[in-house]
């Protein structure tokens, strides 16, 4: 099978990869190579249509300045193409998320074993690798944890190994509902329940602890939802924006109920803790 690959690149303002890849994934491209200034994007022959990607950027993606140009690839060893762009991760020392064909490091204290297929949240960005932060700097015996835009459901089955009694996932992407389904088993939890949804599937449930990993205008708009599900004294971690929205995420949050801890910044990308007092 010969595929097209669409050399996507962001020609001014904020490199916003996942962003862009979640939309391509809806149009039936199947593998990535993210670089500095976009990604690299394959899909079959076949299904390649230039005036379904103008449209996508036109209506959904207006105001990120995306160039692009796209070539027919030859057949390849798809597998080898993926794994050699997929490296295993380690956070903090303490945690070590590997694909089936990396090798186990038996020197990890929690060792997660992740395959990503279509859908995100691999460590390798910095908004999962500093919620990972979190969840080791934490303790979770006996917690009830929400995982909100789940993604792999790598967040979850972190907090799963470090103790919490019951765990929900959530993800309105069908393809991140299914791999976070198979994920959750290959790591022995599947009574973690993973639901495809939306903040509307959390009406009448309470969590001690919640993560979410989304981006900015979704925790804009659902800040108060995810407040109205927290138990008192309850622990909430965002994630999924930049530097200059914390003040916008933390006024949202305040008016909700909830009460600034602290937060985590890498490469622009902020991770912040709050609790409900």
């Amino acid at each position: 099978m010969n595929y097209i690959g669409v050399n996507f690149h962001f020609k001014s303002g904020d490199v916003q990869n996942e962003i862009l890849m979640a939309f391509l994934s809806e149009l039936e491209f199947e593998s990535f190579e993210e670089k500095e200034d976009g990604v690299l994007a394959y899909v079959q022959e076949p299904l390649f249509n230039e005036d379904t990607i103008k449209e996508l950027l036109k209506t959904n993606l207006p105001t990120m300045d995306i160039g692009y140009t796209f070539e027919k690839i030859g057949d390849k060893n798809w597998n080898e193409v993926w794994e050699s762009n997929y490296p295993s991760v380690t956070i903090a020392g303490q945690c070590y998320i590997k694909a089936p064909f990396h090798e186990s490091d038996p020197n990890i204290k929690y060792e997660l074993l992740i395959e990503p297929q279509m859908s995100f949240g691999t460590a390798h960005h910095e908004t999962t690798s500093q919620i990972l932060e979190y969840i080791l700097e934490h303790d979770f015996e006996g917690e009830t944890v929400l995982d909100m835009g789940c993604g792999t459901g790598v967040l979850a089955i972190l907090a799963a190994m470090k103790g919490a009694k019951q765990i929900e996932a959530i993800d309105n992407d069908v393809w991140a509902y299914r791999n976070s389904v198979q994920n959750v088993e290959r790591n022995g939890f599947p009574d973690i329940k993973v639901i495809q949804g939306d903040a509307n599937d959390l009406k009448g449930k309470t969590f001690s602890v919640i993560f979410a990993n989304i981006n900015r205008n979704i925790l804009l708009r659902d800040i108060p939802y995810y407040a109205e599900a927290l138990t008192d004294n309850g622990r909430i971690y965002f994630s999924g924006f930049y530097d200059e929205d914390l003040k916008a995420i933390q006024e949202k949050a305040t008016e909700s109920g909830l009460k600034f801890i602290n937060n985590k910044s890498k490469n622009r990308w902020v991770a912040a803790y709050f609790e409900k007092k």
